[in-house]
């Protein structure tokens, strides 16, 4: 954000204008109990070059500093155009989340309709909220909406999710009391369709799934009978990829980090949510809609706000039903610069690169791939003959950021690495993994 000075003539102007004579009579209302209580930072008094000084010494302290890259599992490296960054960062953007006034959120609104448009188009279902945190507490409150619609206490799970997507919904599911039962997955890293459980409201699968593999959505549904069908998508795949809808899947949700936003040390992400009409009513978050005025021209306005503030609580669907509106219209702003042709190449980079790199680990004497199913951009790499995490260190050692074993170990899948890929990794890079893999300095 902008330094912006003000000095103590402007300071005074604006206190005239809105009828204050001081900063302390502007802040009278704050309760003495209150200012008592307030206990001043403890700072040296530096310059400011002195201050950039210490945060550039401690920012060296990160663990990773110039490292590349090859961390996935739902946060990944993607490049994201400098008009992205340019848009989305200029000032009238920077506004309050919540348009309750139409008549002066247009712009706002406008952002969240051709968001929900954008996101519908991807995944090829009817309806999308205008975001929710992140694509975790999404697919949590994905299985609350399928409890509520089918009301049988159990949903099938997945045990090939990712892991903190499952934690958040362990502790969802917990807090309501819905049973989870997990589906094991197959030596192709596929879930066991053979161990679909009955009686069940909806069944979770995620395709790329956690090793990176694509699930098999078409029959899926017809398996089901009247459960709901909940896939966990990875939109920038959806660039080659038939869209979930296509497959009769009756929610969809996923990680939007993808989409423009930058890794950040694990944040802000972007939740997304897609489901048929049919089920608005138990859509949680919010829907904005295009309407005309009195005088025939074209409006934007809150359609939808299923929240305990807006409709008499009992019938609320959520009470974590915000937006992440900004990293929203950074995703839509990545969405409509790239576009389809666009999204559809940079998919194709992911998958070639990944495949380039995952063939030549596999030629290597002591190193195969976990699983032999169709992949995206990230799989699953085990060293026959080593230990996984001094094959990681060897790789971190040689420049590169590597996602720990444990992170596989946790999946039931031990001494294991999974790698990612993104558009972002030049062959230089990619030959160089292979070098280090195989021994060469």
């Amino acid at each position: 954000m902008r330094y912006i000075p003000n000095a103590d003539a402007d300071r005074r102007a604006m206190l005239r204008d809105i009828g204050r004579s001081s900063i302390d009579e502007l802040f009278a209302d704050i309760p003495q109990s209150v200012i008592d209580a307030y206990r001043p930072l403890d700072l040296p008094s530096q310059s400011e070059l002195e201050v950039y000084g210490e945060l550039a010494r401690l920012a060296e302290a990160n663990e990773a500093p110039g490292r590349v890259p090859l961390v996935g599992g739902g946060v990944y490296d993607h490049y994201i155009p400098r008009a992205v960054h340019h848009v989305a960062s200029r000032s009238e953007f920077y506004t309050a989340y919540t348009p309750y006034q139409p008549e002066i959120s247009q712009g706002t609104l406008t952002v969240m309709f051709e968001f929900q448009t954008m996101i519908s188009e991807l995944t090829g279902m009817e309806i999308a909220n205008a975001s929710m945190y992140d694509g975790a507490t999404a697919l949590a409150e994905a299985v609350l909406m399928a409890e509520r619609i089918r009301k049988r206490g159990r949903v099938a799970v997945a045990a090939n999710l990712f892991s903190h997507d499952r934690r958040v919904v362990d502790t969802y599911a917990w807090a309501a009391g819905i049973e989870l039962v997990e589906v094991p997955f197959t030596p192709t890293g596929r879930c066991d369709l053979a161990r679909l459980p009955e009686n069940i409201s909806a069944f979770v699968v995620q395709s790329p799934n956690a090793f990176g593999i694509l699930e098999p959505l078409n029959g899926l549904k017809a398996r089901l009978g009247d459960a709901l069908l909940i896939a966990v998508t990875y939109p920038l795949a959806l660039g080659i990829l038939e869209p979930p809808g296509t497959f009769g899947v009756d929610i969809v949700v996923g990680e939007g980090q993808c989409l423009g936003l930058p890794m950040g040390y694990g944040g802000p992400l972007l939740g997304l949510f897609a489901t048929r009409k049919e089920h608005l009513r138990q859509l949680p978050g919010r829907v904005a809609g295009r309407t005309v005025d009195a005088d025939g021209r074209i409006g934007y306005t809150m359609t939808a706000q299923t929240r305990e503030q807006h409709i008499r609580r009992e019938k609320a669907t959520s009470n974590i039903c915000t937006n992440s509106a900004h990293c929203a219209l950074t995703a839509t702003v990545y969405l409509a610069s790239i576009g389809a042709g666009g999204l559809r190449q940079v998919a194709l980079l992911n998958l070639e690169k990944a495949h380039y790199l995952a063939a030549r680990i596999a030629k290597l004497k002591g190193y195969s791939l976990v699983f032999d199913g169709p992949f995206f951009n990230e799989f699953v790499v085990r060293p026959s003959g080593g230990n996984a995490d001094a094959v990681r260190e060897r790789l971190e050692a040689g420049g590169f950021l590597v996602e720990s074993p444990r992170a596989m170990a946790d999946l039931g899948v031990p001494n294991a690495l999974r790698l990612a890929v993104t558009e972002r990794r030049t062959q230089a890079e990619l030959d160089r993994v292979v070098d280090i893999l195989g021994g060469k300095r």
